[in-house]
């Protein structure tokens, strides 16, 4: 009888942990990895099945820290894009999860950023009552990578408040931060906010404080999406600092960036924030994807207030609350992430599904407002009003010059703030972002390859232990006996990002083979159509059976 499932030779090993690479064999058996050792040290006899792995570096499967697979994988629990990057697991909760649903959260599919079908799914999602449902659901159905989430910062806020503006009650927030602890008992990482958003925007700093002090005692993580990544990019990293300080809490900032060319300078004095802190104890780092544009709804345009209660698209059919909101945005107050207002010649809508408005994807919204002899700003209205929709929109706002100097940071992590997605049947419902599909072999081939911006150890370092530490995950990110088996092949003379803004659904090329929890799923850049991926469970959900924690 064959002691492994799958002997791998011959291979450059990166094990994760930042350490030079090395020749090795790995073994699997199992879910987990049973050896790894020098050349030929591992009897070929002894393996059921023997990989060879010459010219390619052996590496563990890569943990996307900002996943938005959600809605993605109740369409198709393959992922392909993500699987044939080298992601392995996927963790989501950016602002929004479908669970759970309570209190005034009763339509969790409501706002949506996604035109496919989910019939087959709207009832079930009606029963997830805590937050473990939804995932348990997810592993049920048959997912491909992995899966675990944060808690969504606006799914708390909505439960307890809906869509209103406003300080949170006493009663209000006891109940938010019952939910809270129950969600990291059911396993989530922490709760994610982004702040930019509503709900997430009407939460002000001492509610979220109060939130993260449940979250702490958990020994959960504070992740957000700053309240600005503009003009006011230095005072919300302060925000972020400071909840850290005040709850105790550990604190990861999503997609680090500057946004709009008169805020590139900043990122220095952004970068120089998290590094006072780090100085003086509080645990804040962040993460990136390699872009110099960002993706969002185009709504994000638009003050928070006008969509406040549910009621945007019917203050957008009202003349008066029209001219005021149009007038917020020709004369931003300063006190939201005015979004485009600056440079409306940076703004690319890309999400319109109504026949009459695709001619318009690929195009800037000035060139959009022309087409239709309006101004980008009731342009904007009049398509929202349209589509009755957020619209799925690129912003062309980063500079590439930050992109480099982000990918050195010690203490940065890859991610790719994108769903996984297949060209054989996303394709038909338009752009997305090329993150979704090239994200981590950009990195590996355009910066690691090309460029030399950092090294290939760093970068793997940056997509699996990194994460998997940061996360407090103690099984996976590294390749090391005892360890799950999730493992990538790649050839790193090849690997490389083929999605562009221009023709997004193109596969990347490069990645070999993919095992997850020990079973193949890529193999020969072929997918097998194994799902064998699990629930990745936060720190609360393991301390079960330990004493109930303290909450402040």
């Amino acid at each position: 009888m064959s002691h492994y499932d799958t002997l791998i030779i011959n291979g450059r090993i990166v094990d994760g942990s930042g350490n030079p690479w090395f020749y090795g064999d790995l073994a699997i058996r199992g879910d987990r990895i049973a050896a790894l050792a020098g050349p030929g040290a591992i009897d070929r006899s002894d393996a059921r099945q023997v990989i060879d792995a010459a010219g390619m570096v052996v590496c563990p499967g890569f943990i996307d820290i900002q996943s938005h697979s959600i809605l993605p994988l109740m369409v198709d629990g393959r992922s392909l894009s993500k699987i044939t990057q080298g992601v392995t697991t996927e963790i989501m909760g950016e602002g929004w999860t479908p669970a759970p649903v309570r209190g005034r959260n009763i339509d969790p599919l409501a706002h949506a950023i996604f035109p496919y079908p989910l019939d087959a799914w709207k009832e079930n999602v009606r029963t997830w009552t805590r937050f473990r449902h939804w995932l348990e659901a997810m592993v049920e159905a048959g997912v491909s990578p992995n899966v675990g989430s944060f808690l969504g910062g606006g799914t708390l806020r909505t439960i307890a408040k809906g869509m209103e503006m406003g300080k949170a009650s006493a009663d209000e927030l006891a109940l938010m931060r019952a939910v809270m602890a129950e969600a990291m008992e059911d396993g989530a990482f922490g709760v994610a906010y982004a702040l930019i958003y509503p709900p997430d925007a009407y939460a002000d700093t001492d509610e979220i404080v109060e939130i993260c002090k449940v979250v702490a005692a958990y020994q959960g993580v504070y992740i957000t999406h700053i309240r600005s990544e503009a003009e006011q990019l230095v005072e919300a990293m302060q925000e972020a600092v400071e909840i850290g300080r005040r709850a105790n809490v550990a604190v990861e900032v999503y997609h680090l960036k500057a946004a709009g060319k008169a805020n590139w300078p900043l990122i220095e004095p952004a970068i120089a924030v998290i590094e006072r802190a780090r100085a003086e104890g509080v645990d804040i780092t962040a993460d990136m994807y390699p872009y110099a544009a960002a993706g969002t709804g185009l709504t994000a345009v638009i003050p928070p207030w006008a969509q406040a209660e549910d009621k945007l698209f019917d203050n957008l059919r009202d003349p008066t609350m029209r001219a005021r909101i149009k007038h917020e945005m020709l004369h931003p107050s300063g006190d939201w992430e005015a979004m485009g207002s600056r440079d409306p010649e940076s703004v690319m809508p890309i999400g319109f599904q109504k026949p009459e408005n695709k001619q318009y994807i690929g195009k800037r919204l000035t060139e959009i407002a022309a087409m239709r002899g309006q101004d980008w700003i009731d342009a904007t209205f009049d398509l929202l009003l349209s589509e009755q929709d957020r619209i799925g929109t690129i912003y062309f706002s980063m500079s590439e010059e930050n992109v480099r100097r982000q990918l050195t940071l010690p203490w940065i992590k890859i991610s790719t703030d994108a769903g996984g997605h297949d060209p054989a049947w996303s394709e038909q419902y338009g752009p997305v972002h090329p993150r979704s599909y090239g994200t981590y072999p950009r990195v590996l081939g355009k910066y690691v390859r090309e460029e030399k911006v950092l090294t290939l150890e760093d970068a793997i370092r940056k997509m699996t232990w990194s994460v998997a530490s940061r996360l407090r995950i103690p099984d996976r990110g590294l390749l090391a006996p005892g360890f799950f088996a999730d493992v990538v092949l790649f050839d790193p003379e090849t690997i490389a990002d083929r999605a562009t803004f221009e023709d997004s659904h193109q596969l990347s090329v490069g990645v070999r083979d993919v095992w997850i929890n020990g079973v193949r799923v890529l193999a020969d850049g072929v997918h097998t159509g194994a799902r064998p991926g699990r629930i990745v469970d936060g720190p609360g959900r393991r301390r079960s059976g330990s004493p109930t924690p303290t909450i402040r």
